[in-house]
């Protein structure tokens, strides 16, 4: 299944579209892309080797939820990686996102898309009531993508990721029922 997001860019202009294109075996490349000091800032820095083929393991059996290449809708180039996953917090089971746009296609409003993308893709699944999404106070894109994809800030939080690593971050929620943050 192919999920698009729509939606306005900046200022209102129509921003490109996006389609969500399940994970799939060949999309390593794109774990291996995306962990650079400069992507993997706020989320304990790159990963070795064995942990990223470790990750895009997890990636192709996830049980509950869905991870996904972002493309462009006009062309199929690869733009990044959103997904959603299962997870206990505060005494219920949720779904948690998270995302990471190429650099070179950052600044376009286009994590944004995939946002709005995952929130209709993990509504359909009719599992959870809330989709949650766990920025670093201190990232400023992040936390501005929950506010333009509709999310709800609940407060700020500790979590321990990656393990060792500590970090207080925003809860962002989205009622996939009532169909608001």
């Amino acid at each position: 299944m192919e999920t698009d997001g729509t939606g306005a860019g900046v200022d209102g202009v129509d921003a490109e579209r996006v389609l969500l294109v399940p994970w799939g075996e060949g999309d390593f490349w794109l774990l291996e892309r995306t962990n650079s000091p400069e992507m993997t800032a706020y989320v304990g820095g790159p990963e070795s080797p064995e942990k990223l083929a470790d990750r895009h393991r997890r990636y192709l059996r996830l049980d509950s939820g869905t991870m996904y290449r972002v493309t462009l809708a006009d062309g199929g180039e690869t733009v990044g990686s959103v997904g959603f996953w299962e997870r206990e917090w505060q005494g219920e089971s949720i779904w948690e996102t998270g995302w990471g746009i190429l650099p070179e296609f950052q600044g376009r409003g286009l994590a944004a898309q995939a946002a709005r993308a995952v929130v209709v893709a993990a509504r359909e699944t009719g599992r959870h009531r809330y989709l949650h999404a766990f920025p670093s106070v201190t990232h400023r894109a992040s936390n501005s993508v929950c506010r333009r994809a509709g999310f709800t800030l609940l407060g700020e939080y500790e979590f321990e990721y990656p393990k060792g690593h500590w970090l207080t971050s925003n809860d962002w929620r989205y009622d996939l029922v009532d169909g608001e943050g």
